[in-house]
């Protein structure tokens, strides 16, 4: 087992029982005590233990339940205690460079390769077909991840088959933490996927199930890893009221978000005054602006109107187009990366993930979507809206232009 496999399985059986001794987690990795004592005093350096004599106490569970139970529940409440500690001077968790919190949707993917798009009414023999693991949250969060940037990802699912199968893909992939929240009411999220051979464009139906059940509650557990967060990113796959709930939060804690508004609702605009920078497509962009987005001209009026009705930054992602800046009122085009499109499912996915890593990183708007850009070109080449390139890739793609 890796270093960091073995400390994440501390923090999950701390997380379970709040305290544990060395011994018994020797016993249990079959390493020696000096070994644990290390990965305890690394765990304590990041804030998330407490060492006491012979082993070691969990923070994060300690800390959550302390602001909730004082607060009895409330979410508002909570937001104001935590407004109130900011104005009085008292500093919360150390922030470090590179931490990204996703809150956002996991689905089960079920996609089927066609030669073309079938017609109303259509029955067409499949290519091929797969089932994996997708949803623009955990998408978004893989890519982030496969950055090298700390990510802590927050979702729900269903008490189904697939609740499983969604607690195996998130640990063995590069995310960090996760925490996955079960409904009793409803079944994981799933999306039904036909993949173009002609062109490798995508269309997609999704039912959200336990993506749309997230509580106050839920939403407030993330107080403490959102706290020494950079970035916050989320989409619209989840219940609007949970994805307002983090913005929130996000704002109190002083944590810049990042709005990617997909799949566009009417909601979005209700929100706009706690995001820091929206990402939307070519037809989000359309909706949310009422203008129709064609080209970089009709893309700039778009952004435009889009400021217009409270947004900070707008990023508008044009494809092959690449993507267009309105920041303070000056806009900035980013070209796109040349491409051989395999599969265009998770490009928007991709680019979100990676402008999230790069802005958390510390690289200036324009910087962090040059970056994603070039993640999303190397995205698309590859099958699976979750199979992601890595950083080393990026650079490369990026030494290339």
């Amino acid at each position: 087992m890796y270093l960091e496999q073995r400390r994440n399985h501390i923090l999950e059986y701390l997380d379970r029982h709040e305290t544990l001794s060395v011994a018994w987690l020797a016993g249990t990795f079959a390493v020696s005590k000096e070994t644990i004592r290390s990965d305890l005093a690394a765990l304590a350096g990041l804030g998330l233990i407490q060492r006491c004599h012979g082993g070691a106490i969990v923070l994060r569970r300690n800390l959550q339940a302390r602001l909730i139970s004082e607060t009895g529940g409330n979410f508002e409440v909570l937001l104001q205690r935590l407004e109130s500690q900011r104005l009085n001077g008292q500093r919360g968790k150390r922030k470090t460079q590179g931490r990204v919190c996703i809150l956002g949707s996991f689905n089960v993917d079920i996609v089927a390769k066609v030669a073309r798009f079938p017609r109303g009414g259509e029955s067409l023999l499949a290519l091929g077909s797969t089932l994996g693991p997708g949803g623009k949250g955990a998408n978004q969060a893989m890519a982030a991840s496969r950055t090298g940037a700390r990510v802590h990802f927050v979702s729900k699912v269903g008490k189904d088959q697939f609740s499983q199968f969604a607690f195996d893909h998130l640990s063995a992939s590069d995310i960090h933490s996760f925490k996955l929240y079960q409904s009793e009411s409803e079944p994981t999220g799933n999306a039904i996927i036909y993949v173009s051979q002609q062109d490798g464009e995508n269309m997609i139906a999704i039912y959200s199930g336990a993506n749309q059940t997230l509580t106050d509650a839920e939403v407030a557990e993330m107080t403490h890893e959102l706290s020494g967060a950079d970035v916050l990113l989320l989409q619209l796959e989840n219940n609007f009221s949970a994805t307002l709930n983090a913005m929130k939060l996000a704002n109190t804690l002083g944590v810049r978000v990042i709005m990617n508004p997909a799949p566009f609702s009417d909601d979005v605009l209700k929100c706009l005054q706690y995001v820091d920078v929206i990402t939307p497509n070519e037809t989000e962009a359309s909706l949310l602006s009422g203008v129709e987005v064609t080209d970089l001209e009709s893309a700039r009026e778009a952004a435009q109107a889009i400021v217009r009705q409270g947004a900070k930054r707008v990023i508008i992602t044009m494809s092959s187009r690449g993507a267009l800046i309105l920041d303070n009122g000056q806009f900035q085009h980013i070209p796109a990366f040349p491409a051989l499109s395999v599969d265009t499912t998770g490009a928007g996915d991709a680019f979100n993930g990676a402008f999230a890593a790069a802005l958390a990183s510390g690289q200036a708007i324009a910087q962090a979507a040059t970056y994603a850009a070039a993640f999303a070109s190397l995205a698309v080449e590859r099958e699976g809206a979750s199979n992601m390139p890595d950083h080393p890739q990026v650079v490369a793609r990026l030494a290339q232009r």
